[in-house]
């Protein structure tokens, strides 16, 4: 089997920088692909907390100007990860986070901070660095998105060229004028090329330029090809159907191993199952929750949004009393959320707990101690969450959408009659079903058999990035035996 090297752009990267499951993937799976005989190195802005966890760099591509300032590029080693660092301090060297100011709003500057991205990434891609020469470059999201049009006029000796979707909704979308000064040419504004709905797409180039595009789980796959999930650029996936894959994602099974966990009160596996009440004791506490083992558990680690379905659980709260369950919330987002869920947590003292942020140690405390953990979303790509529940021991309670319907088997009558399931899944999205959905939850919770059996399954169901970095590995070396047989000049 050949080595294949591919660059990876991304905008985060777990454990340097993380606002969601994007920055957790383009951690581990470089690793996994890494046991695939597939070398990746990530390019990477240089944000701070990147730049000071720098542990050793060397140029690799000399100063040059890049929209407004000096940048280079570093070859760098950083947590554990092999990186290109984008130094450009003009555009990244700045409090808040990622893609936002410290007050919350989005950086008037992003269309040129990620061009800038992208731009180094093409030029990486096309020999810029002495010594390293990528068969496929591998963007992610629409931070990433302008990689593959700065290539679209490259010569034919370009790398393979991939596209990860890790959320349709995020589409990069800017004013149709900076074309010029994003550095793109006149023809590239038309509907094959960056052009959406009279402004500038970044996704929407990246899918029209790219050799193959993939999501992260079969069914968001076919979901966006639909107008209901679509977000405008359903036909564009249609006429680009064959070069659409699904691959599901992974979790980090060292990084989320109850095991071995020093975030959780009690470490336990499933031959030491009887060490995890002493985690839902301790999330009882953390949550100013009654210190009652009876009472079933519910989680929820999530950010708080439409998308997510926080609003159906909200909606919910008088079958949570009904059926005597606990809930414990962890997560930030919309304001009326945040409010409505403080307001649940005073009505309900005792019985409901919250806390507005994110915090990793929590949610790792989530994970071990809740009975069960709640993902109503209304559409979820791939999802994280009910991958680390399962590997935890959190029964999870799920929309069937996306991703959800792909790492999720319903406990129906049928399939726990033949010993399966690992959790429920509810459809059509809405308050109503979700509250029967719950009332199911706590039937089954009546049966400890039972229930025992779906959580033995779930710890036993394989979440890591194995098959997953297979398929990743599979695609990147189909695209890279097509594009040396089309560069084969013809035999007349």
């Amino acid at each position: 089997m050949s080595n294949t090297t591919v660059l990876a752009v991304v905008s985060e990267i777990f454990p340097l920088v993380k606002t969601g499951g994007l920055a957790d993937v383009a951690g581990a799976l470089p690793a996994a692909l890494d046991a695939e005989d597939v070398e990746v190195v990530t390019l990477i802005p240089g944000y701070p907390a990147v730049m000071k966890a720098i542990e050793r760099a060397e140029t690799a591509i000399a100063p040059y100007k890049s929209f407004g300032g000096h940048a280079r590029v570093l070859r760098a080693d950083a947590g554990g990860l092999d990186l290109f660092v984008l130094d450009a301090p003009h555009l990244f060297a700045r409090p808040g986070g990622p893609y936002t100011a410290p007050d919350g709003t989005d950086w008037p500057d992003n269309p040129f901070r990620f061009a800038a991205l992208a731009k180094a990434g093409a030029e990486l891609a096309l020999g810029a660095s002495p010594g390293f020469s990528p068969d496929v470059v591998h963007a992610h999201d629409w931070e990433a998105g302008l990689t593959a049009a700065y290539l679209n006029d490259a010569p034919r000796a370009r790398p393979g060229t991939v596209i990860t979707i890790h959320n349709l909704a995020f589409q990069g979308q800017f004013p149709a004028e900076l074309l010029g000064p994003l550095g793109l040419p006149d023809e590239a504004f038309s509907i094959d090329g960056v052009e959406y709905y009279g402004m500038i797409g970044f996704l929407k180039g990246a899918l029209a330029y790219s050799d193959r595009i993939t999501t992260v789980s079969p069914t968001y796959a076919a979901e966006i090809r639909t107008p209901d999930f679509g977000m405008g650029l359903d036909g564009l996936l249609r006429a680009r159907g064959m070069a659409v894959t699904g691959i599901l994602n992974g979790i980090d099974e060292d990084v989320w191993d109850p095991s071995a966990d020093e975030m959780i009160e009690e470490p336990f596996s499933l031959a030491t199952l009887a060490n995890r009440p002493a985690n839902k004791a301790f999330l009882q506490r953390k949550f100013g929750l009654d210190p009652d083992p009876g009472a079933l558990l519910l989680g929820v680690v999530s950010r708080l949004s439409w998308q997510k379905g926080q609003d159906l659980l909200i909606a919910n709260l008088d079958v949570l009393d009904r059926i005597g369950a606990q809930l414990a919330v962890l997560g930030a987002g919309e304001p009326t959320l945040e409010q409505a869920l403080l307001a649940a947590a005073d009505a309900r003292p005792g019985r409901v707990g919250a806390k507005i942020g994110y915090d990793e140690a929590i949610a790792h405390q989530i994970q071990a101690g809740a009975d069960a953990l709640l993902i109503p979303s209304r559409f979820e790509p791939c999802g994280l969450t009910q991958l680390c529940a399962l590997r935890y021991g959190a029964l999870p309670v799920v929309a069937r959408v996306g991703g959800l319907a792909d790492t999720i088997v319903d406990a129906n009558p049928m399939a726990i009659a033949a010993g399966h399931g690992t959790g429920l899944q509810f459809s059509p999205v809405t308050a109503e079903m979700l509250g029967a959905t719950l009332e199911r939850l706590a039937r089954l919770w009546a049966e400890p058999e039972v229930w025992d059996r779906l959580i033995e399954n779930g710890m036993m169901t394989d979440v890591s990035w194995r098959r997953p970095a297979a398929a990743y590995a599979k695609l990147f070396r189909d695209l890279i035996a097509e594009r040396r047989l089309s560069a084969k000049p013809s035999i007349s």
